[in-house]
């Protein structure tokens, strides 16, 4: 199997790194094509008004002056235009992407661009010790079980534009419970925190924190079966079609 492995977490990153060896007994095949520098919060934004600049570190193994969206375009459309690969993997993030944060996470969107492409994918994040932070990362859990889940999900049928968004939780791989499948969850977004604070020259500046998760029966979605210390595995699909919605809206312009 010929496998792609990008991130937003950039080319020197220690998740990608992780992800290089819990990717390895699966691959006939590894390229790794990754942003230059950490993109983080990049979304599915592409680069359109400047040249990109593709820099080669080895063999397979190269970085991209972009976000993760143009490393994927780069990849399939450049450099592995002739080699196209089975799998893409995105990852692993240093920090969860749960709930609303596959809205604009990198990683996730890295993938995304995958699905769009028709090739499977699948993104991985390694949730950190502290709610909200991407300090105290600590990777055993998906170190330890990283490669078993995804032997699980490369070998099951990733439909056309879909992907899987897989999130460890921030604990020690002998604490983790098992897997769960499980849907995407919300924050209250009436919760949304931003601190207001002041540099040294006086100016304001703002930070964005999290609201809290909102619980449902039975803890059944990303943000709670983390928590709840399983490995969460979501399938998304690209198609953001309100279905239900589409005969109200056709009645009104009838």
């Amino acid at each position: 199997m010929r496998i792609l492995l990008t991130n937003d977490d950039g080319i020197h990153a220690p998740g990608l790194d992780i992800l290089e060896r819990i990717a390895a007994p699966l691959a006939s095949e590894l390229w790794i094509v990754a942003p230059a520098e950490e993109q983080s919060g990049a979304g599915h934004s592409l680069t359109l008004h400047q040249p990109l600049r593709i820099r080669k570190h080895g063999e397979k193994r190269y970085s991209v002056t972009g976000t993760p969206t143009d490393a994927v375009m780069l990849a399939l459309g450049q450099l592995m235009k002739d080699c196209r690969p089975d799998l893409i993997l995105s990852g692993v993030n240093r920090g969860a992407n749960l709930g609303e944060d596959v809205t604009y996470s990198g990683t996730v969107s890295a993938a995304m661009e995958g699905a769009l492409a028709g090739v499977p994918a699948i993104a991985l994040s390694q949730c950190s010790m502290a709610p909200g932070t991407s300090d105290g990362v600590r990777w055993e859990a998906t170190e330890q079980h990283g490669e078993a889940v995804l032997r699980q999900l490369a070998s099951a049928p990733i439909p056309p534009r879909t992907l899987v968004n897989v999130n460890f939780p921030p604990v020690p791989a002998a604490d983790v419970r098992g897997v769960k499948v499980c849907s995407q969850g919300f924050r209250d977004y009436s919760r949304l925190k931003i601190v207001e604070r002041t540099d040294p020259r006086g100016f304001r500046y703002y930070w964005f924190g999290t609201g809290e998760t909102i619980e449902t029966p039975g803890h059944r979605t990303d943000l709670e079966v983390v928590a709840d210390g399983y490995v969460a595995v979501t399938p998304l699909h690209l198609d953001l079609t309100d279905r239900d919605r589409l005969a109200v809206l056709a009645d009104r312009f009838d």
